[in-house]
């Protein structure tokens, strides 16, 4: 990480000396500014090399076009399922790229200004990553022209809009093995896919449609997770990686802002992803590159565009430490069961637990990576992050206090922000439910306030991350779990920390109003030098209220007051105050977090 120059002692005196001290102080304050505005120069550089900076200030909002909005302007061919009805493994709803540009005033007041659409490109599924023609949109959503116009309309918005590329298989009705389905060994795109030897020899077809007596014999070819529906391709052909590339650089000449690239990891042909990535950005030097890829992977990420392959990866490391945190004693545990990665990963924590977690998320890559990942609590790949809580709404606010919170680009998955539920695929991906009666607008408004919140902010956005203090009961982790951390903006420091026992720091002044008094509990600490303005978050998971004490040395002297926005019927208050001595005390509210703003009052 790169070390900030703020690195003096916080500016304030106390006591008598307060007043000789306080030109002194400006001075030294003065010369902070001005190694500040040097290591800020530096920082541009870097945020430049690592990617896009609107990704930064971005808020993103995934949407499945099949089940968001249809348009009465899109002519459907034939009978659809119904709207309301629950989502099948092959059913088409009728939603299409029309409908999504109607509503895009609907969307910028909730403060979105980004759209990630899954496949659009022409499928014979509905969720389109069966892809059989990357050149064409499929009809069903609009074809070319309803692109064209979603594209116009969001930029005349000011929204961005990125695709989902799949490129690590195609369909059996991608024409190219359509071609080897009619011509057997005697097509010229034999050598795109990975055909068998025996069908390469030409003693057996393609078994592209099995049936049960097939199905000891095997497809032919290679499959992804042995679907026939979906052969993979094969990218060690220069023929199959330049048609790849031209299909990038196509769509990124039309006019979309950026590629999701769908199971990247897949794709092991060496330099195939960085020639991917420098192809594209000759197109557009702006656009994004994000990659599904479910674990930390900085390699994945770096700034140098000769090593590097993406801008961000689907954040699910973050989704799945803060759904363990504020979902603890509320999880539909069958659900986290059956959910890929989550079983594994996913498991009811305390506030120390999460700290580390979220410690450890926050410094796998360069602060100015870590703005750019895609920061989602659920996807089209998982349930619904609400019925992953067990349905408990509290979960939900709490999540997306802390997912607004942190650096990286906010993703919401449609309908979370009016209540939608949804289990395991098909179930996942409902149609958005239009009828005002069946939404919470309490809880849209909630999530829209927390928007305006990280948009009037600059410290959300592009601050850097540190953890305050992190608690938790051993005995009763749903009694007892806080957390507490800051973004600071403009010259924060690295940090380090460590954890210690409460026993071996002495008692805490509020131990005696907790409710879990006497408990073994533990505390996550940090250490860290002073800096600029700040934004303090503290969260309480717990089902009672909680008293939450720490000590923020870089903050003595600093004019703290609540941070508030529409939509949160939060009620715990806190008085602005000048901390003398860097302690902060905060009463919270059951199952509720607070916002501070902490600025140098010199």
């Amino acid at each position: 990480m790169t070390g900030s120059a703020n690195e003096g002692e916080p500016v304030h005196a106390a006591g008598p000396e307060r007043a000789q001290d306080a030109r002194g102080s400006r001075d030294a304050a003065g010369g902070r500014r001005n190694a500040a505005a040097g290591s800020r120069a530096s920082a541009d550089v870097s945020r430049r090399a690592a990617g896009p900076d609107w990704v930064r200030d971005a808020v993103f909002y995934q949407i499945f076009p099949d089940r968001f909005a249809a348009s009465a302007r899109v002519r459907k061919p034939g009978e659809l399922e119904p709207w309301d009805a629950p989502p099948t493994i092959h059913g088409f709803k009728g939603g299409d790229l029309l409908g999504i540009a109607e509503h895009l005033d609907d969307l910028r007041a909730l403060g979105v200004t980004a759209l990630y659409l899954t496949p659009v490109f022409a499928s014979a599924s509905n969720h389109r990553y069966h892809t059989f023609d990357y050149e064409t949109v499929d009809p069903l959503l609009g074809g070319d022209a309803a692109l064209r116009e979603l594209l116009d309309e969001a930029h005349a918005r000011d929204m961005r809009v990125i695709l989902d590329g799949v490129f690590n298989h195609a369909s059996r009705g991608f024409w190219p093995f359509h071609h080897i389905l009619e011509n057997g060994i005697h097509s010229p795109y034999r050598d795109w896919f990975h055909l068998d030897p025996d069908v390469l020899a030409g003693r057996r077809g393609l078994t592209a449609y099995p049936g049960h007596a097939d199905t000891d014999a095997g497809l032919g070819y290679r499959a992804w997770w042995d679907l026939p529906a979906l052969p993979t391709l094969n990218h060690s052909n220069p023929a199959v990686r330049d048609y790849i590339y031209g299909i990038a650089e196509r769509w990124l000449r039309f006019g979309i802002d950026g590629w999701r690239l769908d199971v990247p990891e897949e794709i092991d042909e060496p330099g195939f992803w960085e020639e991917f990535r420098r192809r594209s950005l000759a197109v557009n030097p702006d656009a994004y590159l994000v990659g599904e890829i479910w674990n930390p992977a900085p390699e994945w990420l770096a700034a140098d565009p000769a090593t590097g392959r993406f801008h961000g990866l689907m954040n699910y490391p973050l989704a799945e430490a803060i759904l363990s945190f504020v979902g603890a004693g509320r999880l539909d545990e069958e659900l986290v069961a059956k959910t890929y990665e989550y079983a594994r990963n996913v498991r009811p924590i305390d506030g120390p637990e999460f700290g580390r977690q979220l410690q450890r998320i926050m410094t796998t890559y360069e602060p100015a990576v870590s703005q750019l990942q895609l920061n989602l609590l659920d996807s089209h790949d998982t349930p619904r992050f609400l019925s992953l809580a067990g349905g408990d709404r509290s979960a939900l606010r709490l999540a997306t206090l802390i997912q607004m919170t942190l650096p990286g680009a906010p993703c919401i998955y449609y309908g979370d922000e009016i209540g939608l539920e949804g289990r395991e695929d098909p179930d996942c991906r409902r149609s958005y439910p239009w009828d005002p009666a069946r939404q919470d607008a309490a809880l849209r408004s909630f999530v829209a306030g927390l928007i305006a919140l990280r948009k009037s902010e600059p410290a959300l956005r592009r601050g850097r991350f540190r953890l305050l203090q992190a608690e938790g009961s051993a005995a009763d982790s749903a009694a007892g779990s806080t957390i507490a951390y800051a973004l600071d903006f403009e010259g924060a420091d690295d940090f380090e920390g460590q954890t210690e026992d409460e026993s071996s720091r002495g008692a805490r002044g509020s131990a005696g109003s907790r409710p879990d008094a006497g408990r073994p509990t533990e505390r996550l600490s940090v250490e860290s030098r002073p800096a600029g303005h700040s934004i303090v978050v503290a969260v309480n998971a717990a089902d009672v209220p909680n008293r939450i004490c720490f000590q923020v040395p870089r903050l003595a002297g600093h004019r703290v007051e609540q941070v508030s926005w529409p939509g949160s019927d939060w009620t715990a208050a806190f008085a602005p105050t000048t901390l003398r001595e860097g302690t902060l005390a905060l009463e919270m509210e059951a199952r509720a977090g607070m916002v501070l703003k902490a600025r140098p009052d010199f």
